[in-house]
């Protein structure tokens, strides 16, 4: 009592003393505070796990040990949700989504810790997953409840949730232009003044903190890159293209795994069985898909792609004594783009083998590492046809493109790029090769990998704002049930005493059991309702009508007013999965609500 007491006179302070205008800029600050924290966190526990294995287990040789520990780091981290999270804690991104979609923007309170130690877990032992994705959806958890904690309003905890968000990206990868642009592109739905200010102090804070404890080198520092030249901007356009056509197979194909894994594959230990020895024998045949892959991008961005192959068995192959392809060049530059170019293949297929299998982690590392790969595997085939483009820049730039096709986030992948490499001279081929590849997966696929599955259900909310208004709306904010029923067997003179007693002119027909059979409207009983002489010719079931569409409850409101549309109708009736009649939606009401809700909606 004493605890609630002192807690509602702080409320209580807070409301005398500071404007919520004031309150969230305060906010937004420790926001960006602790989501730097939260990243410096799991970036030392990953690194304390990597150097206990390595120090350890592996010794600095490649051993037996690398196929090993990412089954003890899936095995660890699906314990911990199962045991002890208790929650589905898998796909950030997607669930701070949903509960931007829902309107509700309350994120469970344990997500401020167990994505870090999920993640930590799988990636620190070798899971083929990213740490981003994770500590994404931490930050967002930190605004959330730090928002629900001063007792705020959903539109300030949406904004709140954007300000970690940004504070997380910014922290993780010392990019704030990119946290900001990422949560305005991905996450949230409107750019103004009133958004803007909370998610820069967020991004920034989260950034400079990011700078006082690891230092302000770039994630990927580049040794040497070549400058922009006009000539190559046609190179630049086919690279865009095929990174949209890559993020096409990244976003269709790991969806696809994932719900294969999900319905095929039921139990725990299944999952971790099949996952782990998946991912042991992709790893064992591409040792690159090993952890998050960045050394990997390291070398490739700065020319050095032979490492790559380091502990491969195709080294060895290579190196072997009696090996006739190491005497031509030729076909040593077609193996190595042949052993690259399945690594860009299987890297989902790991991914989702990680996740599938009880690790936690997301795809921002692998968008990354595949892009890195097929820039260089574009620029290494052009090299050969003799066109001699900088295989450097085209790895830099690759990121930039599949991150922009798969997140559907052109500016993310132009602005992320150029702060995790310090590659700000190259923002004219970063810019072509993210545009061409978003314009290039639109084609094909509206929503990207985070936004398809919320997409599917009429979930998500975009940057339309008349779509995420009916978004907003469910049906149980139209759903009229003023209605009169009738039984198809009642006859003309027992229906006109139920439209006298009536504030309707419609009538919903339904059996015993309540499903609905049709409806009655009153102007087709109106030439006969006054003469009594008919009153027992006629029943209900012959006067009744079918309905030109039923609607599902569950249905979305976006697709509900598309019925209305194509039927013409202004009233439709409402059924459950089994047709028991619900009640009826008109386009009034409808419309009634989309006002109310605008006005709430759209910011002041």
């Amino acid at each position: 009592m004493l605890n609630t007491t002192w807690y509602d006179r702080m409320i209580e302070w807070r409301e005398r003393h500071i404007s919520e205008k004031h309150l969230v800029l305060l906010l937004s600050f420790f926001v960006g505070a602790f989501s730097a924290a939260a990243a410096a966190l799991l970036k030392s526990f990953i690194h304390f796990i990597q150097w206990v294995v390595e120090t350890h287990l592996i010794a600095g040789e490649h051993t037996w040990w690398y196929l090993i520990t990412p089954v003890i780091g899936i095995t660890l981290a699906a314990l911990f949700v199962k045991y002890i999270v208790r929650d589905d804690i898998s796909h950030g991104i997607t669930k701070i989504l949903y509960a931007i979609s829902q309107r509700k923007s309350i994120i469970k309170a344990h997500n401020m810790w167990s994505s870090v130690i999920g993640s930590g877990l799988t990636i620190g032992f070798g899971g083929s997953v990213g740490a981003e994705a994770p500590i994404v959806l931490t930050g967002a958890a930190i605004g959330s409840n730090l928002a629900k904690t001063f007792r705020l309003d959903q539109k300030t905890m949406m904004l709140m949730i954007g300000c970690g968000a940004a504070g997380a990206i910014g922290g993780i990868f010392k990019a704030p232009i990119a946290g900001l642009v990422f949560t305005l592109e991905v996450l949230m739905m409107d750019l103004t003044m009133t958004s803007v200010a909370p998610l820069l102090i967020s991004s920034v804070t989260a950034t400079a903190i990011s700078y006082i404890l690891t230092g302000a080198d770039p994630m990927f520092p580049l040794d040497t890159t070549e400058p922009f030249l006009v000539n190559r901007i046609p190179w630049y356009l086919i690279l865009g293209a095929i990174c949209g056509l890559v993020s096409l197979y990244f976003t269709r194909g790991m969806n696809k795994l994932e719900q294969w894994m999900k319905h095929s594959v039921r139990s725990t230990g299944a999952k971790i069985a099949v996952g782990g020895l998946t991912l042991s024998i992709l790893i064992f045949l591409f040792p690159p898909l090993y952890g998050e892959g960045y050394d990997v991008i390291r070398q490739l961005i700065n020319g050095d792609s032979l490492s790559a192959l380091k502990y491969s068995p195709l080294e060895q192959w290579l190196l072997s004594s009696d090996n006739m392809i190491m005497h031509s060049t030729f076909n040593l530059q077609l193996v190595i783009i042949a052993y690259f170019s399945a690594i860009v293949l299987l890297k989902i297929v790991a991914s989702v083998a990680t996740n599938g299998g009880g690790g936690v982690g997301g795809i921002f590392a692998p968008s990354l590492f595949m892009g890195a790969i097929v820039g260089f595997v574009t620029a290494r085939i052009m090299n050969i046809s003799g066109l001699m483009v900088p295989e450097a820049n085209f790895a830099l730039v690759g990121m930039a493109g599949l991150m922009s096709g798969v997140m559907h986030a052109p500016l993310t992948g132009i602005f992320l790029i150029a702060e995790l490499t310090g590659g700000y001279h190259l923002f004219m081929p970063l810019m072509i090769v993210s545009v061409i590849s978003y314009l290039t997966i639109m084609l094909f696929e509206p929503h990207s990998l985070y936004a398809m599955r919320l997409a599917q259900k009429g979930e998500l909310l975009t940057h339309n704002k008349d779509r995420n208004v009916l978004t907003l709306l469910k049906m149980d904010n139209v759903l009229e049930t003023d209605f009169i029923a009738v039984m198809p067997e009642m006859t003309l003179g027992e229906l006109v005493k139920v439209i006298s007693e009536s504030k309707r002119n419609i009538f919903p027909v339904i059996d015993h059991d309540g499903h609905l059979r049709g409806i009655l409207l009153l102007d087709e009983v109106r030439n006969i309702m006054f003469q009594p002489r008919l009153y027992k010719r006629f029943t209900v079931e012959q006067l009744m009508t079918s309905p030109p569409a039923v609607l599902r409850f569950d249905l979305p409101m976006e697709k509900v007013m598309e019925t209305f549309e194509d039927t013409g109708a202004w009233n439709l009736p409402v059924v459950d999965a089994d047709r028991c009649y619900l009640g009826f939606v008109s386009k009034s009401k409808i419309f009634n609500s989309y006002r109310h809700v605008l006005v709430h909606f759209s910011e002041e």
